[in-house]
């Protein structure tokens, strides 16, 4: 039935002008010269076996066999470009508007993020607009206008963890679950002066937090439906859980009518007591957070400041979902790096209470806090061994282009380059319009030929002296790719809140981490599950979806004498 199935697909795609056109791109695509892994299914090629490529050392085991440089097997057997190469990287991703994301890839984000006009989904002109108009709000003075509800969100988290009954072995908690309500907490009244409760009505259901639940807790499983989904849009009207995706979108797309209006109208207020009717160069109408700066656009007088009321909907999504999604994802795995190695557990809180003596003046407390020289390590190690987000897509939009590569001498390749399938030592990678490119951003923050050895060790103390060639990745944070690249040429899709990300974080593990312990039952395996966000499940208990149950007590209070060794 499932091979009748195929077939008769297969046959009514074979009459598509549009399937042809991809059979023989396909067909002439210089990626073909490259060598690879064998393709284990023509209709799927390598995609099966990619879908838990986080959970089984996959890519670090082809580019140990197949170079930095290699092509596997996609739709139909079309040969896509995977390259660990930092050299390559820089070149696409220093390109983004001429390697854009694929169209399915723009799809799939709009449907979770309400839209294609948001700035994660946008391309070309529309992006480098929209990215101008957001930039104050992630401008520095701003982000340190916003730190108190950093520090209360913290605050808040910690004091219902310490509240936890204390029995003799302490209480199990999902940390997952509770880390995305507080960053909820945070970016709506970061970003949008909007009070979503989440933490403090914990055990009632939040009818926003529920949606992004909706659209982004559960991953998807792989079939073949899925893939055809992929490349055939009108497909995805038979989704399982369509209409409950449905009904999640609009619930975001309610409550983002509902801020702007109420927004709307305070600023209309505020034009009529002035006597004005536009806000253009009047910076003191409203403030700098992501939603008066979306508003102050809409009511622009000039074409390229303004953004229409679908635009500002699409950011609204994207920035609640990407501002809480990620770094919630991001604290989880680095308390799951801390509980597997308690003794950095320990020594990053006795670096932390170390602090105390500045615990009177926030201001003067937290210029110690972004200070902390061990703190900041164990955030870059978390990043680099546990990106939120562990790949990205490109396609070729150049008629033709030339990668470059790394052509530097090592002593397994003193000429640079790369072999191709015929054995050719080549120094650039051919691509043509409409190529397909991963870059796994995962697999290269943890490269053993960049990071060393033990490169999928957690061990912070690593960047007390980094390796020389780390320096190769054309990362925009502590040469890791985690917030995409720092080397805009054409297109700048570096990560435009990851100073808004680094400063929330450090201000949660700090309240956290030194008040609190931290530690997970040995037999308790977790395992990685992408869904655009890569978030933490327990292979016993997948049934339960995502979480990250740990054990939470009181941390002792021994860390003000001499340092723990190490």
């Amino acid at each position: 039935m499932f091979l009748l199935l195929v077939i008769l697909v297969l046959c009514a795609l074979y009459l598509s002008s549009n399937f042809i056109q991809l059979l023989v791109r396909q067909a002439r695509s210089p990626l073909r010269r490259l060598p690879g892994p064998p393709s284990p299914s023509f209709f799927m090629g390598n995609l099966g076996e990619m879908h838990d490529q986080e959970n089984t050392n996959l890519l670090a085991n082809w580019q140990a066999k197949y170079g930095p440089n290699f092509t596997y097997r996609g739709f139909i057997g079309g040969c896509r470009l995977m390259t660990c190469d930092p050299v390559a990287v820089a070149h696409i991703l220093g390109n983004a508007y001429e390697y854009p994301k694929p169209d399915f890839v723009r799809d799939s984000l709009a449907t979770m993020a309400a839209g294609h006009d948001g700035l994660l989904t946008s391309e070309g002109e529309m992006h480098k607009r929209q990215r101008k108009i957001l930039t104050p709000a992630f401008s520095y003075s701003h982000l340190q206008s916003l730190t108190p509800i950093f520090w209360e969100k913290a605050d808040q988290l910690r004091d219902i963890w310490l509240q936890l009954p204390e029995q003799p072995i302490p209480t199990r908690v999902d940390a997952l679950s509770y880390l995305a309500r507080a960053t909820l907490d945070v970016i709506g009244l970061a970003g949008f002066g909007y009070h979503f409760n989440a933490l403090s009505t914990y055990n009632t259901t939040n009818e926003l937090a529920q949606a992004f639940s909706v659209i982004f807790s559960t991953a998807r499983k792989f079939r073949v439906m899925t893939i055809l989904q992929v490349w055939f849009p009108i497909l995805r009207k038979f989704r399982r859980n369509n209409s409950t995706m449905v009904t999640a979108t609009e619930t975001m797309r309610r409550i983002g009518l509902e801020l702007v209006t109420e927004r709307q109208r305070a600023v209309a207020d505020e034009l009529l007591e002035k006597g004005e009717k536009t806000v253009d160069g009047d910076k003191t109408i409203l403030g700098k957070d992501i939603l008066s700066v979306l508003i102050r656009s809409s009511l622009s007088a000039s074409l390229h400041q303004q953004m229409a009321i679908p635009e500002i909907l699409s950011q609204i999504s994207t920035f609640i979902a990407a501002g809480h999604e990620t770094t919630s994802n991001a604290l989880s795995w680095c308390l799951y790096a801390l509980v597997n190695n308690p003794k950095v557990q320990k020594q990053l809180r006795w670096e932390l209470r170390q602090l105390d003596g500045a615990r009177d003046d926030q201001g003067k407390l937290q210029d110690a806090v972004m200070r902390c020289e061990y703190l900041d390590w164990v955030v870059r190690e978390a990043l680099r061994l546990h990106a939120p987000v562990t790949s990205t897509m490109r396609v070729c939009m150049r008629d033709e282009d030339e990668i470059p590569v790394d052509t530097s001498s090592t002593p397994g390749n003193p000429t640079g380059g790369y072999l191709d399938r015929h054995g050719i030592r080549r120094h650039t990678i051919r691509v043509k319009k409409h190529d397909i490119i991963t870059i796994p951003i995962q697999a290269i923050n943890n490269s053993e030929q960049i990071w060393g050895a033990d490169a999928k060790t957690f061990r912070p103390e690593r960047w007390a002296n980094p390796p020389a060639r780390s320096n190769s990745i054309p990362g925009l944070y502590s040469n890791v790719l985690t917030f995409l690249n720092g080397n805009p040429t054409n297109g700048n899709r570096a990560c435009i809140g990851y100073k808004f990300a680094l400063l929330e974080m450090k201000i949660f593990l700090y309240v956290l981490l030194r008040d609190l312990e931290f530690t997970i039952d040995p037999a308790t395996v977790i395992e990685k599950r992408v869904n655009v966000v890569t978030r933490p499940f327990v292979k016993s208990e997948p049934h339960l979806g995502n979480q990250l149950p740990l054990y939470i007590r009181p941390a002792p209070s021994d860390s003000m004498g001499p340092a723990p060794q190490l």
